[in-house]
């Protein structure tokens, strides 16, 4: 029998060291040279095959057989925001930050790469590695599926550091798992004048404000309580001069939402609210959506399976997430080909001082949990071409 656990810890040395130059050396979107060198020399020096696409993307493979195959992905991108932690790993280029996670899902990656390598003869299938760019922006997952990351693959699996579970404990949620998400442009056209003189003119500021508050109340009076949806307004610019009013507000903001229908309804209100508020001041206005990332639910079956290989797992706990995250995630493409399955790995370690929020400058993971990780990637693959084996 393989000691999957036993075969992660061999690989903790390798996993470290390819998460912390990660970490020193982030990168965003699809230009991701450094971070594509570094996995590639990884998959070169373990003999795994596989292919490096202009995106950034990598496609690797290990098995003998092709019949079958359960693809894992893992994102590489960062974030542009700056790392203020005082550690070695610190990184080395100003404004960027691997402040969500992904070095160490890369990091992961690899080390499942170097257990299912060391035991290919055993696998009864294949399995597909998806090294992914461009998820904190927008179209990675749709590249890879476009360049052939899901061809004949029967289910894929992901998983996402985080910060509020403590490491040594996975968390997991039945049913819809992340939020739909929809950018969106507002326009509002006023008319300037003097600040002394403010009947001359028409307040596209006033009328900003206004549109804010009433936006708010799209949540609060017509979407029951049960249901979830967030209207958030993050960006807002108007106005050249503090003593004139100003001719033209734009805001950028973005609505998130558990459901197609709730979606479509706050797409039309959020509309008709900004529409007719500036009417009622004299103003226009108009707004522009941005196709978002979808919602995404866990597989029923791959769910009672993952449950049920994980609680044989002495060294995790797992937890039932209870409510879904307004957060999105662009796995979300995957799922809509082939069946997915996407669990939270705990990386917290209070004792350490590592317990710090995704997307903040002081963002961290307790290493300890790349084991972990390692252990349920390998561990799944393998089970889940058995299982496959055995219909």
């Amino acid at each position: 029998m393989i000691d999957f656990y036993n075969e992660a810890k061999k690989q903790f040395n390798r996993m470290m060291y390819v998460r912390r130059e990660m970490h020193k050396n982030p990168e965003i979107d699809r230009n991701l040279p450094f971070t594509t060198e570094l996995v590639c020399s990884q998959l070169n020096e373990l003999g795994i095959s596989y292919k490096r696409f202009d995106n950034s993307g990598i496609i690797a493979e290990i098995g003998n057989d092709r019949s079958k195959i359960v693809a894992l992905r893992s994102d590489m991108d960062a974030l542009e925001i700056n790392d203020l932690k005082e550690t070695s790993y610190k990184s080395l280029r100003n404004g960027y930050m691997h402040a969500c996670g992904h070095d160490a899902h890369t990091a992961i990656q690899i080390g499942a790469a170097a257990v299912l390598k060391s035991i290919e003869d055993h696998l009864n299938g294949t399995v597909r590695l998806i090294f992914q760019p461009a998820e904190e922006t927008d179209g990675g997952a749709r590249d890879m599926i476009e360049l052939g990351a899901l061809n004949g693959v029967e289910a894929i699996i992901g998983l996402h550091m985080d910060e509020t579970i403590s490491t040594g404990t996975v968390g997991i949620k039945r049913g819809v798992v992340h939020a739909a998400s929809n950018p969106f442009k507002i326009e509002i056209k006023g008319k300037g004048c003097h600040g002394a003189h403010p009947y001359d003119g028409i307040d596209s500021i006033y009328i900003a404000a206004k549109v804010i508050d009433n936006l708010q109340g799209i949540i609060s009076r017509e979407v029951r309580a049960v249901d979830n949806a967030v209207i958030t307004i993050g960006k807002i610019s108007g106005g050249t001069a503090p003593n004139a009013v100003s001719s033209q507000v734009i805001m950028e903001g973005i609505l998130r939402t558990l459901g197609n229908d709730l979606r479509s309804f706050c797409k039309e209100r959020i509309k008709d609210i900004v529409e007719s508020t500036a009417k009622m001041y004299r103003g226009n206005a108009s707004v522009e959506f941005i196709e978002g990332y979808p919602s995404f639910s866990n597989d029923e079956m791959l769910y009672c399976w993952f449950k049920d290989v994980t609680s044989k797992m002495k060294e995790i706990d797992v937890i039932d997430v209870p409510y879904p995250s307004m957060g999105v995630e662009d796995f979300a493409y995957y799922t809509e080909v082939v069946p997915g399955l996407y669990y939270k790995l705990g990386c917290r370690n209070e004792v350490k001082g590592i317990c710090n929020p995704a997307h903040g400058s002081y963002f961290d993971i307790d290493e300890d949990s790349l084991i972990l990780g390692c252990l349920i990637q390998s561990k799944i693959a393998y089970d889940f071409l058995d299982k496959l084996s055995a219909k």
